[in-house]
């Protein structure tokens, strides 16, 4: 078991992309990381309230990182230039087309019926994009009126919504599946109830949707992309927006209120790894668990590297209702990954989910 202080000695590579130093140095102390407590967090015992279909779910940062290795030959065009100019203009959201299409192909081919999104650029944005800065990028053809990214990628299937004040976070619903509630249209733009935490950013990163399913009880879906980084200020930022969901979404009751619940999304913190040093990676423990009422879907026996950079698991699937086995691109060969470039800092995480069942 390594402990708490051999953890604060790699806190330095945690959660922000400034202090991310070479994947050799990070690769190295994978080992010591991995020696850590491999066992997996015991599912809970709810009978589904609706039926025992199962369904697909997805939760993927999509951002390029503001530094790439390997040549553009190696990287869909992609080099240090392009690296560049997507740190200055589009936010190191997904942007470049190249990119855009190895995405869609590889969702498409997962097919989730529900997916959440983080990270990903939001094309209005393209209107104060100099001419200079378009080449490659989603930019390059736009105009006023195009399909956004994450219409780009899912296609005309699916039902999208964003995050209030945080149009690069979505959550998309297959419409054989169902339909978000209060989402008229097929896109909504800001059309998640969210909840804003007071001095940690603009806009909800905690965001939530009913999605009315055809065949069942509805689903109450959190997405998430907890702030950044590992000064004391973000953790705590991240702690609050924990209580988002658990607590209080700010109306006094918490935004898992419903009688089905999943949370999806990048926690930007590893519950497991680094819940001696992070209250907000502890707060997470506090509420999701051996003999709690969630789960962690995507903490599994293995000793498998993270899906973040192989090292660390900030990418997760929660839930209280359904159970399921997470699978990685890359990491296990269930999945094809689509992606033989070097672009992303996160992976994709995809699970085929079921009714939790009482045991007999």
């Amino acid at each position: 078991m390594v402990s708490c202080a051999v953890l604060s000695s790699t806190r330095f590579l945690v959660l922000s992309r400034q202090a991310l130093v070479s994947r050799p140095i990070l690769f190295a102390v994978t080992g010591i990381i991995f020696a850590m407590s491999c066992s997996a967090l015991a599912e809970g015992e709810n009978v589904d309230p609706g039926t025992d279909q199962s369904f697909t779910v997805m939760t993927f940062n999509t951002g390029t990182g503001a530094s790439v290795t390997g040549s553009p030959a190696e990287n869909l065009g992609y080099g240090r230039e392009q690296a560049r100019i997507s740190d200055a203009y589009y936010g190191n959201g997904l942007a470049w087309k190249a990119a855009i299409e190895a995405v869609r192909d590889f969702v498409r081919d997962s097919s989730p019926d529900i997916v959440a999104f983080q990270e990903m650029f939001y094309c209005d944005e393209c209107a104060s994009i100099p001419e200079e800065a378009r080449a490659g990028f989603v930019c390059e053809d736009w105009t006023p009126g195009s399909p956004t990214v994450a219409r780009l990628i899912l296609g005309e299937d699916y039902q999208i919504a964003t995050h209030p004040g945080n149009n690069d976070k979505c959550l998309a619903v297959h419409k054989r599946f169902g339909r978000m509630r209060g989402c008229d249209s097929d896109f909504c733009p800001g059309g998640l109830q969210g909840s804003r935490v007071e001095g940690c950013g603009g806009g909800a990163r905690v965001a939530r949707a009913i999605i009315e399913r055809h065949s069942g009880n509805p689903i109450t879906v959190i997405s998430y992309h907890g702030t950044s980084g590992f000064c004391g200020h973000d953790r705590e930022c991240r702690a609050r927006q924990v209580d988002r969901i658990f607590v209080d979404f700010g109306d006094g009751t918490p935004g898992a209120n419903g009688v089905a619940h999943l949370i999806l999304g990048d926690l930007n913190t590893d519950p497991k790894r680094l819940r001696c040093i992070d209250r907000s990676a502890q707060r997470w423990n506090d509420f999701v668990g051996v003999g709690k009422a969630f789960h962690f879907v995507t903490d599994t026996e293995k000793c498998s590297p993270g899906a973040y950079f192989g090292l660390f698991h900030i990418d997760h699937i929660i839930s209280d209702t359904f159970h399921g086995d997470a699978l990685m691109p890359d990491k296990i060969g269930e999945i094809t990954s689509s992606f033989p470039f070097q672009m992303f800092d996160h992976t994709p995480i995809v699970a085929r989910m079921t009714p939790n069942s009482t045991p007999e």
